[in-house]
């Protein structure tokens, strides 16, 4: 294998790396897909990766959407990919909240209809979900009416958070029996041509700071999200490869659970940031490097096809 890490994986290490591992673990936005477009040849890499009996899972920190709305948007772009292939924060911490926390109460949910749904499924009913409308004054809010049947606080992507949500998490927060729990901690959402929209991150740092608490985070580069995978399909780590766009969320997640790593170009992080974290004498930032690089995933194609 490579002598160095951040090496620019090259058709005969494309072979050994592909070799080494039963099992691909892919990030979604940004490395096979960006937007509602594919990114050219990721299709044919995660069917040939399938047909050359690989194990193919798909983990992304986005908590809009079920496992089986990420299954539909695989298919209709072209990827053999089936639900129970899917990883997405909101179906893993909604495992967390059941299994970790073997929680028997309601949750109050920052978050939107899909986490609402993963919790379901799991069985666990969540409150909150929706607008919350002010309204009163500064007394009323420290008093607002409470659920006594939740016992934890989960905090996603919100596109209706608001100052009366983050008050309600605060109440149920200031209970020390109560559960904290977020997705994840990505402060920006980049969008095409630049652009980007706050993340989940920014609601998940201004429930920490009114609660003066910190949440337990489910998604990426929190170890639990490759053991949710890892405990339902016995992984080996050893055999596993991680790719991913983002140093700092798949890279890092691969460096914590002791996977091979692929920085793919198509979407946050260069090659150059790699660089100058390999270059710091900073450990965190050594965990940001990975073993290899790509232009594309596409072009490991070729080596799938030999």
């Amino acid at each position: 294998m490579a002598a160095s890490k951040c090496t620019r994986l090259s058709s005969a290490l494309s072979r050994q790396l592909l070799d080494s591992v039963d099992s691909v673990l892919f990030d979604c936005d940004g490395v096979i897909w960006r937007g509602d477009q594919a990114v050219p040849g990721a299709p044919e890499v995660i069917n040939s990766l399938k047909k050359n009996g690989k194990r193919v899972f798909f983990v992304t920190n986005n908590s809009t959407k079920t496992r089986q709305m990420y299954a539909d948007k695989l298919g209709k772009l072209g990827f053999d990919a089936t639900a129970d292939e899917v990883f997405g924060t909101a179906y893993c911490s909604a495992m967390y909240l059941k299994n970790e926390c073997k929680l028997e109460g309601k949750v109050y949910l920052i978050g939107s209809n899909a986490m609402r749904q993963e919790l379901e499924e799991v069985g666990i009913q969540p409150v909150g979900v929706g607008p919350d409308p002010i309204s009163g004054v500064q007394i009323d809010w420290a008093n607002v009416p409470l659920d006594k049947e939740v016992q934890a606080v989960l905090v996603g992507f919100d596109e209706h958070f608001s100052y009366m949500k983050l008050n309600r998490a605060l109440q149920y927060l200031c209970n020390p029996d109560c559960q904290f729990v977020g997705t994840n901690t990505d402060t920006r959402l980049p969008l095409e041509g630049g652009k980007a929209v706050p993340g989940t991150g920014c609601l998940l740092r201004a429930v920490e700071t009114a609660a003066q608490r910190q949440a337990q985070v489910v998604g990426k580069p929190s170890n639990f999200m490759f053991e949710c995978v890892a405990s339902q399909f016995d992984l080996d780590p050893q055999r596993c490869l991680m790719v991913g766009d983002r140093l700092d969320t798949d890279i890092m997640l691969g460096s914590n659970c002791g996977l091979k790593t692929l920085l793919t170009l198509t979407g946050v992080s260069t090659v150059a940031e790699a660089e100058a974290n390999q270059k710091s004498e900073c450990p965190h930032r050594q965990k940001m490097v990975p073993d290899y690089y790509v232009d594309s995933i596409a072009d490991i194609l070729p080596a799938l096809q030999a």
